[in-house]
């Protein structure tokens, strides 16, 4: 979907980067080193997406860090399209809501990174969550996004430990009154 709005490969990988978890921080070697690109032809994008406001930088060091710029007008909308993009919003839409017992769930991994994969890996923490309704509701949505869901299920009060062991993590979903 958003090849045929942003003929750049290497712009999709960016937004996808940034705009997925807007904690996601990265510097120029490290983008080029993960993408197999020339560093030039991700400075490029880097210098055209913080041109236009998208993203912000900072130095740390000698290394030049870029961040999504989430003041930015167009920050949310892309946010959604990214989620929209990856499936992830099917999740919400069709597991996550759906499922009882359910306090809480994390991406983790790559998607957490901002990286794409065929793979989506959940934390999903909750009581008496249904075995068989979760299978259900997840064969659903794989179908939908065309991408293999994983989970992992904890009890609420184990959930920080599982997420101390993971140094990506972003936040998907959490019960209303919990906010």
């Amino acid at each position: 979907m958003l090849q045929a709005l942003i003929t750049s490969k290497t712009r999709v990988k960016l937004l996808l980067r940034f705009f997925l978890n807007s904690n996601t921080t990265s510097y120029l070697r490290d983008l080029a080193s993960e993408y197999g690109e020339s560093t030039n032809a991700i400075r490029l994008e880097l210098n055209h997406l913080e041109k236009a406001g998208l993203l912000s930088s900072k130095m740390k060091g000698n290394k030049k860090v870029f961040q999504a710029n989430t003041q930015h007008p167009l920050f949310e909308p892309i946010h959604q399209l990214i989620l929209k993009h990856t499936g992830i919003d099917h999740i919400m839409d069709f597991v996550l809501k759906k499922l009882q017992g359910l306090e809480s769930a994390y991406v983790l991994g790559s998607f957490a990174k901002g990286i794409d994969s065929p793979y989506i890996n959940l934390l999903l923490a909750g009581n008496d969550i249904s075995l068989d309704n979760l299978e259900h509701l997840v064969l659903k949505a794989e179908k939908l996004i065309n991408r293999k869901i994983n989970y992992h299920i904890v009890a609420p009060e184990n959930k920080q430990q599982c997420l101390d062991g993971n140094p990506e993590t972003l936040l998907l979903w959490q019960k209303e009154n919990q906010l």
